[in-house]
């Protein structure tokens, strides 16, 4: 994907993320199988989580509400619980690519950046906690790969401080998600206009990390313009694990992904001008002028003598003060179209 934006490398927008996550609960398998229901659901790519508890969690951090569970109450438990081994990285990035799926994973820090890079990530996805991580964020940067920043949690200030980090230490491929932070995300608190918000602010491509439930606002935004989409998905929402309730199953990110491209291709482009469909209807229900009565030639046309029927014919209801008062050229029977040269020239 050198030489063109990562952006660029896509036929379609909006970019359709299938956020894996952690949703393979430390289960390679159940990963290759996320893997092959993000291909099967019509994705671009699939996402995962690369980490290792100790470097992204202290044995101090609590477990987020939506997180805890009666015999977990810390993030590092948690996290133990949900790790894949480096080496299944390179075995979910060659099998993403023979299902025709982007790969991408959200490094936790030096250690797993170390492994995405190594096997060679498409991009480099940046979770919403690290937006302040400045530090990892120039780690990150020099790896020269593209970015896929989500900014859940941050003002507009924090996301200026993070892409003036990326750009200082050499990242020219960066591209930002709007996101809440919260699992399901109360609908109330997307604030999908915040996209146009970043847009304006960074000249930057923009799209939505959706935590929501449901798929109403990946097609909200798709309508407001948004290039990327990353949804959560999961096998079975009824499996244990942090991510699970708030993602959707195989078939509904189908339905999510046919319902995103409907919308894209109905949004069309900021021309006003009739549609080819709509070409073949205009003629049939736009009217023209024509006889309102029978006209013999040599008669002077009078107003009375017209009116504006479908179909459109040869001269346009806006046409009619011209033909008033001249003489015909030819009878003309009640309905008949009149065509401007079957007129001759306007008479006292």
């Amino acid at each position: 994907m050198s030489g063109k934006l990562f952006i660029d490398s896509f036929e379609n927008l909006p970019i359709i993320i299938a956020e894996a996550g952690v949703n393979h609960n430390g289960d390679p398998r159940l990963a290759m199988k996320l893997v092959e229901a993000a291909a099967e659901a019509g994705a671009d790519i699939v996402k995962f989580q690369t980490f290792k508890a100790e470097e992204c969690a202290s044995a101090f951090a609590p477990a987020a509400q939506y997180q805890r569970k009666p015999d977990i109450a810390s993030q590092l438990e948690l996290l133990h619980g949900l790790e894949l081994d480096f080496a299944v990285f390179t075995e979910l990035k060659q099998f993403a690519r023979q299902k025709g799926l982007a790969f991408l994973s959200a490094p936790d820090g030096s250690a797993s950046l170390k492994c995405l890079i190594e096997i060679k990530v498409d991009a480099v996805k940046i979770g919403s906690g690290e937006v302040t991580n400045l530090p990892f964020l120039a780690e990150i940067a020099a790896a020269r790969l593209p970015v896929i920043l989500s900014t859940g949690m941050s003002t507009i200030g924090e996301v200026e401080k993070a892409v003036a980090c990326l750009k200082n230490h050499g990242c020219t491929d960066i591209m930002l998600l709007h996101c809440t932070s919260e699992y399901p995300a109360p609908a109330n608190e997307i604030n999908l206009r915040a996209m146009k918000t970043m847009r304006q602010a960074f000249s930057l491509p923009v799209g939505l990390s959706d935590h929501s439930i449901g798929i109403e606002a990946a097609i909200a935004a798709t309508a407001l313009g948004a290039c990327i989409i990353e949804k959560h998905f999961t096998l079975d929402r009824n499996m244990p694990g942090p991510d699970h309730t708030a993602s959707l199953e195989p078939a509904e990110l189908k339905a999510m992904i046919s319902s995103i491209r409907k919308t894209a291709a109905m949004m069309g482009s900021a021309i006003k001008d009739p549609s080819p469909a709509e070409m073949k209807n205009l003629p049939l229900v736009r009217r023209g002028i024509c006889a309102a009565r029978e006209i013999r030639a040599g008669q002077k046309i009078l107003l009375k003598d017209l009116a504006c029927k479908r179909p459109t014919g040869d001269l346009a209801p806006e046409m009619l003060d011209l033909i008033v008062g001249r003489i015909a050229l030819c009878d003309f029977q009640p309905d008949q179209p009149i065509c401007w040269n079957q007129l001759g020239q306007v008479v006292e």
